[in-house]
């Protein structure tokens, strides 16, 4: 979907913010990214290595505006240290973080949990899945405006893994229950300040992240015939949803984990043909 086709507005006119995650034009960080765009929001955009850049920067400057993109592996302190000293040098003021930053070994992401987990790939899980919004949200919210200037909102991204056994998420439903009970603590801390956490549970989609988990196709079928609007998770649905959590319509709103996934989530068993 192009950005101009997401819904325009001034809801984040004035707004500054960081999306973390963008992969592809899939992505859906950049589904969210645009929508922020064409309500306003002034974006950065943060980057692995040279190889992610590459594809990340054409997908910035089609939306029009100077790109601002820094690097940012978030396992490496020093190049989160250089991340965020760019953003205040550039802006001074961040008032929203997206964060849609996750990984998993391919080979643990299929079979056994039990078995196939190793100690590396459980670490390595979990310290760029979860932790990384921890520190993350750490360092954004030093940027953010006071409670009483409006204070600031942030988002994280995760599936229905977490709460229910999903064949082949594995170790990533784990870090994805990790990166939940994150965006509660965070939630707890930084309201005082005025910064809203919330988390959206998105279901199946075809991004990057869903082809590196066997089985995707099926979860993806499963998603739509079990679902209560019987239809596929849109990136319109997931974007509009972040807008809301991010924008001051989200006012009040706040350690939420939002499923956007079609009702899906609140189904026990499908429908019965007699």
């Amino acid at each position: 979907m192009a950005a101009s086709e997401f819904p325009t507005g001034t809801l984040m006119k004035g707004k500054r913010g960081l999306v973390m995650g963008v992969a592809n034009k899939n992505s859906i960080a950049w589904g969210i990214a645009q929508q922020l765009h064409a309500q306003g929001a002034e974006l950065a955009f943060s980057y692995q290595d040279e190889a992610l850049e590459k594809r990340v920067r054409p997908l910035v400057e089609s939306l029009g505006d100077e790109p601002f993109m820094v690097t940012a592996d978030v396992t490496n302190d020093d190049s989160m240290d250089a991340c965020f000293a760019a953003l205040k040098d550039k802006w001074g003021q961040l008032d929203f973080l997206v964060h849609a930053i996750a990984f998993a070994g391919k080979d643990e992401l299929v079979g056994s949990f039990t078995h196939n987990t190793t100690r590396l790939g459980f670490q390595r899980a979990m310290d760029i899945s979860a932790y990384s919004f921890v520190d993350t949200a750490r360092r954004a919210s030093e940027m953010m405006p006071s409670k009483e200037d409006g204070g600031g909102a942030m988002v994280s991204l995760t599936y229905l893994g977490s709460e229910r056994v999903v064949p082949n998420y594995n170790v990533m439903g784990v870090a994805k229950a990790a990166l939940e009970a994150s965006t509660r603590y965070i939630a707890r801390d930084l309201g005082p300040q005025g910064i809203r956490v919330n988390a959206i549970s998105a279901g199946p989609m075809r991004t990057l992240a869903m082809a590196g988990i066997s089985g995707g196709r099926t979860l993806m079928k499963t998603g739509r015939d079990w679902s209560m609007l019987k239809e596929d998770t849109t990136i319109e649905g997931v974007a509009g949803s972040a807008l809301y959590l991010l924008s001051d319509l989200g006012q009040s709103c706040t350690g939420e984990v939002l499923h956007v996934d079609a009702g899906f989530h609140a189904v026990a068993v499908p429908d019965i043909e007699e």
